[in-house]
């Protein structure tokens, strides 16, 4: 399997150099050259697998060259060892042919666990075998953060930066990054919104002489092995309300595109998917453009879910290089439209046929909270806000009552007690492991939203461990 850029001025890499690369040099996002194809019996196979079965299945031909089978099941054992639940992603009925898959059972409590729980091991058996190391830098809306800080905590061959939006993010999340007292880890808090933070890494990307003296490599879902392994739950969740002898549907609370980017893969490897409903805050540039054709940003609000409030889905360009059937130079023209203008559109036809699968609805925070309390009175489920609002975009958007709708819920409700307590009356207690999470000293760095100050501060870190490390 080899991937390419979706700006198609990069060189063709295997799977291990994709990891490793993050970002393509020419600015693109990296993408399987040809989407493997699963088979009804493929799929029907898959039936009785545990969820590690069913990861080694799905992600298998995207890895191939790069590993062999034992390795890669090595490293899923590995990976999904850590979670709480022996499902790992466990579907619940909510009624009326509509489920809610839990994707918050990992160590940091978020979906982002499903694939950053994955690439730890995976960056140990690459950087390992090709005695290598490297600097990860990433930006978080809250949850990614936390779950790339814990998956690469204290390992000898990483060094992780993780920038977040100052002030947006909920305590929780913040501290589930702050109080981390690893060596390799460090957090920054930059004055600026989560598309800052995003637009900054891109910067350090996209400076090659510093990307390259320091090693960066990326754990957002620019890495395309984030993507693969988020494919798996897709696959786990529709066979087990039926697949391949019935469609399914899920619903998607979104602001990166990543997620439901992950669920268009499936579809496109064979899985019988009706609709990808897209859930948004009031941060609705998705929805907008699904409602229009044109994607173009607004000023970010900060909502009671935070995760979302982002402008800049940096994942859309995958979806744009598999509608424009890899013309990579159209994507680069539309990507370079969108970084001078704040917008771009599309043709009417190919609009169409995103919206016979894609569809995305809006809701604001008191809708949220309203969500949040008729599912605890209903069911007595507690949900956090940014799962509220993919139930009720898929809701709002189901066309078949007989399709299985699937809504993620993508965090637990404990990362945001403040809001899941005033919606329904009940505040969400913490887990065991992170009990005194309120009581851990926390270490960070407030910097300015400026590429030149955080490059400074990321390489006067790294050569301060450097000459520590020499003098020791």
């Amino acid at each position: 399997m080899k991937y390419v850029s979706t700006r198609d001025q990069a060189p063709k890499l295997a799977f291990d150099e994709v990891l490793l690369a993050g970002l393509a040099r020419d600015g693109g996002l990296y993408v399987p050259e040809a989407w493997p194809q699963f088979s009804a019996a493929d799929i029907a196979a898959m039936k009785d697998l545990s969820y590690a079965e069913t990861a080694v299945r799905v992600i298998r031909p995207f890895v191939e060259g790069s590993m062999t089978d034992a390795e890669l099941e090595a490293i899923v054992a590995d990976a999904y060892s850590h979670f709480d639940h022996p499902d790992v992603a466990p579907l619940k009925e909510l009624g009326d042919n509509e489920y809610l898959m839990e994707l918050f059972h990992g160590p940091t409590l978020a979906f982002k666990d499903q694939a950053m729980q994955f690439l730890g091991p995976l960056f140990d058996f690459v950087l390992n075998r090709s005695g290598r190391r490297v600097t990860i830098v990433g930006a978080t809306s809250g949850d990614t953060g936390s779950a790339a800080i814990e998956a690469c905590r204290d390992r000898d061959a990483i060094d992780i930066f993780i920038l977040y939006p100052n002030g947006r993010v909920s305590d929780v999340q913040r501290r589930q990054m702050t109080t981390v007292a690893s060596s390799n880890v460090h957090c920054i808090a930059l004055e600026g919104t989560f598309d800052d933070c995003q637009s900054l890494v891109k910067g350090l990307f996209n400076d090659i002489a510093f990307r390259d003296r320091w090693r960066l490599s990326a754990v957002n879902s620019i890495n395309w092995a984030r993507i693969v392994a988020q494919i798996v739950y897709y696959f786990f969740a529709a066979v087990k309300v039926g697949a391949p002898d019935r469609p399914v549907s899920f619903a998607v609370p979104t602001g990166n595109f990543g997620n439901v980017f992950a669920g268009y893969a499936a579809r496109k490897m064979g899985l019988q998917i009706d609709q990808l409903v897209v859930g948004s805050n009031r941060n609705d540039i998705l929805t907008r453009f699904f409602e229009t054709g044109t994607m173009k940003t607004e000023g970010v609000v900060p909502t009671i879910s935070p995760s979302m409030d982002i402008q800049i889905s940096s994942n859309f360009e995958r979806l744009l290089h598999d509608i424009l059937d890899g013309d990579g130079a159209w994507v680069r023209s539309l990507m370079e439209d969108f970084q001078a203008a704040g917008q771009f559109s599309i043709a009417e036809d190919l609009l169409r046929d995103l919206t016979s699968v894609f569809s995305g609805a809006r809701f604001d925070d008191d809708q949220t909270r309203a969500v949040i309390g008729q599912l605890h009175r209903e069911t007595g489920e507690l949900i956090d806000p940014h799962s509220a609002v993919g139930i009720a975009a898929g809701r709002a958007l189901r066309r078949d009552q007989s399709v299985p709708m699937i809504a993620l819920a993508t965090a637990h409700p404990a990362k945001f007690p403040d809001a899941v307590k005033a919606a329904a009356g009940v505040a969400p207690g913490l887990p065991a492991h992170l009990a005194d999470l309120f009581e851990r000293p926390e270490r960070y760095e407030i910097l300015a939203n400026d590429r030149e100050t955080v490059g400074a501060f990321i390489a006067g870190t790294l050569e301060g461990e450097s000459a520590g490390s020499l003098a020791s």
